[in-house]
């Protein structure tokens, strides 16, 4: 009776793989997906290498091992130094513009690479050789920042204008050249150049950090927290552990205790912050600007803070009775659940009522939409609107052996019908142990025009988190995944359809708050019932996904819009205070913070708080966080210009690529956004535009909620 047990799980193990093998079978001839969707709706396939002969990562023969990062590194060294000597030289042949975008495409091809495998890559012997080149890589950038015959040669090219014939977009890009440099502070007398060089690395550390402070948990004693609510948190020993709002907690005590303690006042963290400002308005000062924001905003789509201030205020003028009515709503709702009439609505409840608008209102269940949103349906979905709008195709490709840092990802050559190759998308769309818990977008190599008349490629990375798919069935998405996967291919399909002359320029390399709109001009696209209606199938039976449902789904996406967008200028209010003249009054950040949200948010200050210690963007979006505000009012206006009345018209998509994306940042955004939407980017214009997108939701809404009741 035991002669077949050493065969056992030999057998089950064939058993469940005959079994997958056949449940994929049967799911693919029931499909109706594209190839493409079909592809992303399968595990990925894992290539056996049977000839051992491995391309290296992303193509580049020097990467079939870790050892070949030293190697790039040595080329890079090498050939900046050729550069240099060609852009000094009395003999020069070429524009200065062409030689600085050579230097920064070698520059950047290693280290936008090495930043990428630091990140993502799964084995320490790549993360650790990438590290060294990214470390290797700043220290040669280090060197051309203080090297002042270089500098020299451009400023004269700048101010006096180049040997060679040059274009407005030629001079528009060694004026960038030259602004980065001139940050580093190399046009300063000497002593005030190395006070630059400090306030940058002290900048640099105190950010550091702050961002690592902002991240711990509250740890408090027993003792110090109410007994009837110690059993919120978890506890270690006879402390209480707070990691986080609890935001989404049906119960009001514990999302109004989690609030208080979570964010209570730290010392360090003010220390840190007050320095951190502190250097920054210096740093600015000594670099001929007022205040740090101006440095901040030199060059991008608003220019000058005094405008953002403008837009802000005319913005926050108009929301307030907008938000107020938000307010009213959810209070009405606590008083209904509470059971008390004098309950009023409170900062660490609006998160939570929102959810419950959208269960009660909406009747939205958890998870219902799911099904509908299959990975390769999505893909299929983003495919038929890129080749709607733009005439291209997303391609599954197969890649050569040591090509990816992983077996789970798949590789798009965008092809568009009349110009061919445009460029190549790695998707790294999987959880994996040590991956990043981000969604974002890495440029590998820009596009540029090369001297044969030819043109670079553009090679980017999405990379997502979404769950593995399964031999039951496929990957899927919610709606909010939804929109981050069609937010990041915005992203790189910036980079696929410019088609600039410098790699410096190219696609999302532009003003910080302009890279955004593309991004985020797609979420509409995401949101919009004629679109979804192209690909939300559910995954099983093929069937569309009902009206109602649809109709459900894009409302749920704008419930309380004025209320979360008077947050949003809230946050960036205070950004912009924080970095101009309030630097260098010596007011508690504290204390600056209860006087801007007294003025910007319908919601009161909370005593005895210090949310804007926990507040990390303001190290990496200092003086800039509105730029999400003005990205997302320029898509907004863009839209409703050009797509709303149809989200697939091939005349605006032409458009679109031809006056804006194919531009990247070689022309000023503000220049580009007001030649093609007809109109000067005012702030009163620009607040109208998203006020009349709030209103026109809000009224949709109360269409679809009084039509359900």
């Amino acid at each position: 009776m035991f002669a077949g047990t050493a065969d056992w799980p030999l057998n089950i193990h064939n058993i469940a793989k005959a079994a997958r093998q056949h449940c994929w079978r049967q799911h693919r001839q029931l499909s109706t997906w594209s190839p493409l969707g079909t592809a992303f709706n399968a595990p990925p396939t894992k290539r056996i290498n049977f000839t051992r002969n491995e391309v290296g990562l992303f193509l580049m023969p020097e990467l079939r091992n870790a050892d070949g990062f030293h190697l790039l590194r040595e080329n890079v060294e090498n050939s900046t130094q050729e550069l240099i000597a060609e852009a000094v030289s009395s003999e020069r042949k070429r524009k200065m513009v062409d030689i600085f975008d050579e230097l920064s495409d070698s520059l950047c091809k290693v280290a936008d690479l090495a930043e990428f495998v630091r990140i993502a890559h799964p084995q320490n012997k790549y993360m650790q050789a990438a590290e060294q080149a990214c470390i290797s890589i700043c220290g040669v950038v280090e060197s051309l920042n203080t090297h002042k015959p270089l500098y020299q040669a451009l400023s004269k090219v700048v101010c006096d204008g180049d040997l060679m014939p040059t274009t407005e977009v030629d001079r528009h890009v060694a004026k960038l050249f030259l602004f980065d440099f001139e940050q580093c502070g190399i046009h300063l007398p000497e002593k005030e150049r190395l006070r630059v060089v400090r306030l940058n690395d002290y900048i640099l550390q105190l950010g550091q950090k702050f961002m690592n402070g902002a991240a711990q948990p509250t740890v408090l004693p027993r003792s110090c927290v109410p007994e009837d609510i110690r059993d919120y948190f978890p506890t270690s020993g006879e402390n209480i552990i707070i990691t986080g709002l609890c935001t989404n907690a049906a119960n009001v005590q514990m999302r109004e205790a989690a609030y208080r303690l979570y964010l209570q006042p730290s010392d360090s963290q003010e220390e840190l912050l007050k320095d951190l400002l502190i250097c920054r308005y210096e740093l600015a000062r000594s670099c001929g600007f007022e205040t740090y924001a101006h440095r901040a905003l030199n060059g991008s789509t608003m220019e000058k803070p005094e405008l953002v201030r403008e837009f802000i205020d005319e913005l926050s003028e108009q929301l307030r009775p907008r938000a107020d009515a938000d307010f009213a709503v959810m209070t009405q709702m606590k008083r209904k659940e509470s059971g008390q009439n004098t309950a009023l609505v409170e900062i660490w409840d609006t998160p939570y009522f929102t959810s419950q608008l959208k269960r009660q209102s909406l009747e939205e269940q958890a998870n219902e939409f799911l099904p509908y949103f299959s990975l390769g349906g999505c893909m299929e979905g983003l495919d038929n609107l890129l080749h709607s709008l733009y005439g291209v195709r997303l391609q599954n490709t197969e890649m050569e052996p040591g090509e990816s840092w992983h077996s789970d990802i798949y590789k798009l050559a965008v092809m568009h019908e009349t110009e061919g190759l445009l460029g190549y998308i790695y998707c790294d769309f999987f959880e994996r142990a040590g991956k990043p818990n981000q969604d974002c977008h890495f440029t590998i190599q820009g596009g540029k025009r090369l001297p044969d008349g030819s043109y670079q490629l553009p090679i980017v990375v999405v990379m997502l988190g979404l769950a593995q798919p399964r031999w039951t069935g496929p990957t899927l998405l919610s709606p909010a995944r939804l929109d981050n996967l069609f937010h990041e291919m915005g992203h790189a399909m910036h980079s696929m359809l410019a088609r600039t002359e410098y790699q410096h320029v190219t696609g999302t390399r532009c003003a910080t708050d302009f890279a955004e709109v593309p991004s985020v001009l797609m979420e509409y696209f995401a949101s919009d019932p004629r679109v979804l209606r192209t690909f939300a199938r559910h995954f099983q039976t093929h069937k569309p996904i009902s009206e109602d449902m649809l109709q459900r789904l894009c409302a749920s996406k704008h419930l309380f819009a004025a209320s979360e967008t008077q947050l949003q200028v809230f946050y960036s209010a205070l950004d912009q205070v924080y970095h101009g003249e309030a630097a260098k009054q010596g007011k508690s950040t504290t204390e600056t913070l209860r006087d801007v949200q007294n003025c910007y948010y319908g919601l009161p200050y909370v005593d005895n708080t210090a949310w804007q210690l926990r507040f990390s963007h303001l190290v990496g979006y200092g003086a800039k966080y509105y730029a999400y505000l003005i990205s997302k009012t320029i898509a907004s206006w863009i839209w409703q210009t050009y797509f709303e009345a149809n989200p697939f018209n091939r005349q605006a998509g032409e458009k679109y690529r031809a006056e804006i994306l194919a531009h990247g940042g070689a022309v000023p955004s503000q220049k580009l956004v007001a030649n093609f939407l007809q109109r000067d980017l005012t702030p009163r214009i620009l607040a109208d535009s998203l006020i009349h997108e709030i209103d026109m939701d809000e009224s949709k809404i109360r269409e679809l909620i009084v039509s359900r009741n």
